[in-house]
């Protein structure tokens, strides 16, 4: 096991560049197992979740090839319908083969999955929309098994839930129409730019979806896809992460390139508002430091909202930020085991039924602390590289799930940050 260590107090500099989508990537990844015909994606991230997904294919008979960011799959025959429990454990976003699997085999059985502990994470939503395509779901001794005995049905469903809508359940509902019999219309469907670039990709192979960015998504199903070249979005989360580093912890500015910025807009007016200077270009943001800046007030809310992944990271930036914020989570409410850590570094909290309430302090200290989930990861990052002395953040296993060589990309704009086995 590793853990990083992180000397504050070095000013960050220069030109970062963000990797592709690790949210993306996995859909896309599973999608290919929709057509016997050759894949290539590009701008993959080399983190773990992606090489998880990549296994999970090859177990299930893709050929799969890897080289420098590019992937390449093809999967003529799937040799089997079950996605298995110790690879599918690792990783929530392993439910994604779902829908794939189920619509070319008119079944499969996947273990409940695993990834971070971040509260409740309920797949029904994913099932109710199975089952509005004419499958039958159960779940017994850990794992979903689904059948459609007469194969798979264009119908509505409806992917709202209590917590509103499910990214991944629109994700497989998707993959799952594309070539099933009919014409499906998703309802209350999540409007994620992750969703969007599904949707681009799987039209890229004779889909016939539209709609997706928006909360209702029309797809006709067709025979069969074909194989096609396809290129992933920018991590939006990744990019928000340095934004906050800039924000935080750089010499005067740091320029976050290789993104989209409209998929940032709601990070970007919220750092504005605490008073961050934001430059803005076609495919780049550069946020200016200020010591001066005030804190702000977030609620977070499917896309075009506030993301719940970037709750952590804003709280690491509240933490010496002058004032008092509020931070609210509505999607995951307990996903806060961040300011407990924090806190060990001398953060002032106050947290209740999902709402934080960070009263910024003028330093931070550097203590031993515990990563518990990966967004938690990149916020004790961020604290780290504004606290005085050394902070060693444990169980950095969590943090690879989702950003490609962070402690490399740190140290290449003036971290000073060590990666060193217990």
């Amino acid at each position: 096991m590793e853990k990083l260590i992180i000397h504050g107090g070095n000013p960050l500099f220069g030109t970062v560049n963000i990797s592709g989508s690790k949210n993306a990537s996995l859909p896309i990844l599973a999608a290919t197992l929709l057509t016997r015909g050759e894949c290539i994606i590009r701008r993959v991230p080399d983190v773990s979740d992606t090489n998880y997904m990549l296994q999970i294919l090859q177990n299930l008979g893709a050929d799969v090839e890897r080289a420098s960011g590019t992937v390449v799959v093809k999967c003529e025959k799937l040799k089997s319908h079950v996605a298995p429990y110790d690879l599918v454990r690792k990783m929530r976003a392993s439910v994604c083969v779902m829908g794939p699997l189920l619509a070319r085999h008119n079944r499969c059985d996947v273990s409940l999955p695993g990834g971070c502990v971040i509260g409740d994470r309920p797949i029904d939503l994913h099932l109710k929309g199975f089952e509005g395509l004419g499958a039958e779901a159960t779940v017994e001794g850990g794992n979903i098994h689904l059948k459609a005995r007469y194969g798979l049905q264009g119908g509505e469903v409806n992917m709202s839930g209590k917590y509103g809508t499910t990214v991944l359940g629109t994700d497989n509902v998707l993959m799952a129409a594309a070539i099933a019999k009919g014409t499906t219309v998703i309802k209350g469907a999540a409007c994620e730019p992750e969703v969007v670039d599904l949707a681009d990709f799987l039209n890229s192979m004779g889909a016939k979806i539209t709609g997706a960015g928006t909360a209702t998504i029309t797809v006709e199903g067709v025979t069969e896809l074909s194989g096609t070249e396809h290129v992933v979005i920018p991590d939006r989360i990744e990019a928000g992460t340095f934004m906050v580093a800039g924000a935080l912890a750089s010499e005067s500015a740091l320029k976050v390139n290789r993104i989209n910025p409209k998929h940032l807009e709601l990070i970007t007016k919220v750092l504005r508002e605490s008073g961050y200077q934001v430059d803005e270009t076609a495919d780049s943001l550069t946020v200016h430091r200020n010591p001066n800046g005030t804190g702000a007030n977030i609620v977070t809310s499917p896309y075009p909202g506030f993301p719940t992944d970037m709750q952590a990271q804003m709280c690491a930036l509240f933490a010496t930020t002058e004032g008092e914020s509020v931070v609210k989570d509505t999607i995951f409410p307990q996903r806060f085991m961040h300011l407990s850590e924090m806190k060990r570094m001398g953060a002032d909290f106050e947290f209740d039924e999902g709402t934080a309430v960070i009263r910024g302090v003028e330093q931070l200290s550097g203590a031993p602390v515990m990563a518990s989930d990966l967004r938690a990861s990149a916020a004790l990052v961020l604290a780290g590289l504004n606290a005085k002395g050394s902070t060693d953040i444990h169980r950095v296993y969590h943090i690879d799930r989702g950003y490609e060589g962070i402690d490399e990309k740190f140290r290449n704009i003036g971290a000073r940050i060590d990666r060193v086995r217990e």
